[in-house]
């Protein structure tokens, strides 16, 4: 193999696992979407607090996001 074909080998990996992990993203955020009323999120909450934030970080990222669109969109 040449140095060029690894690069784009290497290339194609790259953009591969870039949408693998996009797409698992997505449907974690859909997951996620699913818990609309308050106890819902009262027990997903309670859920994560068994965590560390190191371990829920991208989550709370998520459903904080979530709750912001909410409001906005309630606005």
């Amino acid at each position: 193999m040449t140095r060029h074909d690894l690069s784009v080998k290497s290339l194609r990996s790259s953009l591969a696992s870039r949408r693998t992990a996009r797409l698992q993203r997505q449907s974690l955020e859909r997951q996620l979407a699913s818990y609309t009323t308050e106890s819902d999120r009262i027990e997903l909450d309670a859920i994560l607090s068994r965590h560390t934030s190191e371990e829920t970080s991208e989550l709370r990222s998520i459903i904080n996001r979530q709750a912001m669109d909410r409001l906005l969109r309630s606005a």
